[in-house]
């Protein structure tokens, strides 16, 4: 990356201005913006998907610093490789595929170590970008414990399926991603996906179904 002496300084209330600019604009403005030469659009790229990335590594790797290390990742490769990007794609598709095979290389290299592999999420997920809300204050004690209860047996189901239907299943079911999204992302055709997904979820509902009973 730049070095940050070659930034321009702006004075105080320019620079608060241009950060309200940034963050109303779309992706692909931003994005113009960066190849521009506006450094501090990179900066906006990374507020709006740091976290959101760094849930999907996390729920993906089961390992939150080693999460925080393939999200740094992507954001080294999209900042390197920006001038590649098709700007007629979606830049959430492009950023999405390169953590998710940061991901699957993380998950290929541990699997040639036995004891990595049967490594199980110890850590909470957070409930940002996930369909299901899992804590909720006006819930009794009681119901607090079961749902967190609930998101333990899933947290531990899904570390049990296998890795590409893993990622397909924490994409659509975890972070709502489009059958569309999740085929860019993962490089695989709709039947594909579609046929992984099923798979998932079925090994899923396997899986998890005894802890339920």
């Amino acid at each position: 990356m730049k070095n940050t002496a070659e930034i321009q300084v702006l004075p105080g209330g320019a620079a608060k201005e241009h950060r309200k600019m940034l963050e109303q604009l779309g992706d692909s403005d931003v994005v113009r913006a960066f190849l521009g030469g506006d450094e501090r659009a990179f900066g906006e790229l990374v507020k709006r998907y740091d976290g959101r990335l760094l849930n999907f590594v996390y729920r993906t790797v089961g390992d939150r610093e080693r999460a925080q290390d393939l999200v740094q990742e992507t954001f080294v490769r999209v900042y390197r490789h920006m001038h590649r990007f098709d700007q007629t794609k979606k830049f959430s598709t492009w950023i999405y595929t390169i953590a998710g095979n940061l991901a699957k290389n993380e998950l290929r290299n541990r699997s040639r170590n036995p004891l990595v592999l049967f490594q199980t999420i110890r850590k909470n997920w957070e409930a940002d970008h996930r369909p299901l809300e899992w804590e909720d204050s006006t819930y009794r004690p009681d119901d607090l414990f079961r749902k967190r209860h609930l998101k333990d047996l899933v947290e531990k189901a899904v570390t049990q399926l296998p890795e590409h239907h893993r990622i397909v299943f924490v994409l659509r079911e975890l972070e709502g991603k489009t059958y569309e999204e999740i085929a860019e992302i993962t490089g695989c055709n709709l039947g594909t996906v579609k046929s992984r997904l099923n798979r998932a979820r079925n090994n899923f509902a396997r899986v998890i179904a005894p802890s339920l009973d």
